[in-house]
C-alpha cells in the first residue's frame, strides 16, 4: 500500500468513493490541518472549529459522489468547509449587524505597515474581527467571494456585505497602525 504523500489527488478521491478506510485517512491527513486553519479563521473557538472540521469531514466522505471533478478535490473540500463555518456561525447568532452601506464612513486612507509584522500576527488581528465583519472578510479577501454571493450565502444584502467588509479594513486599519505605532515605540527606547 501506498504513503499517504504518495497519492494523487485522483486516487484520494476514487478511494474515498469506494469508502476504503485507508484512503479516507490519508484524505484527512492529508487536508486536515490546512482545513483546521480555515475553521479557525471562521470560528475563534478552538474547539468549536474541531467540531466543524470533523463535521466538514464526515459530509466530505458522505457527499463524496456530489464532486463532479470541475476542479480539485481539495478546492472541493475547502468549500464543503466554507459552507460548515457559515453554518455555524449562523447557528451562534448575532452574526451581523444590519447596516446599509450609506452608513459607512468615507473610505479610510491606508498605510502601507511594517515589514516586521508576521503572518501570524496579521491572522491573529482578523481573529480579533468582530464576527461578522470577520466573517465577510475571510469570503471576500481570502476564498474571493463576490459580495452578490456572499450575501446569498449568509442571507444579507449586498450592501450589508460592502458595508461589513468596509468596516473590518477600516478596524484592521486601526489594528495594525496601533500595533505598528507599539513596535515604533518599543524600537525608540
Amino acid at each position: 500500500m501506498k504513503q499517504q504523500s504518495f497519492y494523487s489527488e485522483s486516487e484520494l478521491y476514487l478511494g474515498c468513493l469506494e469508502r476504503n478506510p485507508n484512503i479516507q485517512k490519508a484524505v484527512y491527513n492529508h487536508y486536515s490541518s490546512k482545513m483546521f486553519g480555515l475553521c479557525l479563521r471562521y470560528i475563534k473557538e478552538r474547539a468549536a472549529a474541531e467540531d466543524v472540521l470533523i463535521i466538514g469531514f464526515m459530509k466530505v466522505f458522505d457527499r463524496i459522489h456530489q464532486f463532479k471533478g470541475s476542479g480539485s478535490f481539495g478546492g472541493w473540500i475547502r468549500r464543503i468547509m466554507v459552507n460548515e463555518c457559515l453554518m455555524y456561525l449562523e447557528k451562534e447568532k448575532n452574526l451581523y449587524n444590519e447596516i446599509g452601506i450609506d452608513a459607512v464612513l468615507p473610505a479610510p486612507v491606508y498605510h502601507q505597515p511594517s515589514d516586521e509584522l508576521a503572518v501570524e500576527d496579521i491572522m491573529k488581528l482578523i481573529n480579533s474581527l468582530p464576527m461578522g465583519y470577520r466573517t465577510v472578510f475571510n469570503l471576500y479577501a481570502i476564498e474571493g467571494y463576490s459580495h452578490q454571493e456572499i450575501a446569498q450565502k449568509l442571507h444579507i444584502s449586498e450592501n450589508t456585505s460592502k458595508s461589513q467588509l468596509s468596516r473590518a479594513r477600516t478596524h484592521l486599519q486601526k489594528m495594525l497602525n496601533l500595533k505598528s505605532g507599539y513596535k515604533n515605540r518599543e524600537l525608540a527606547c
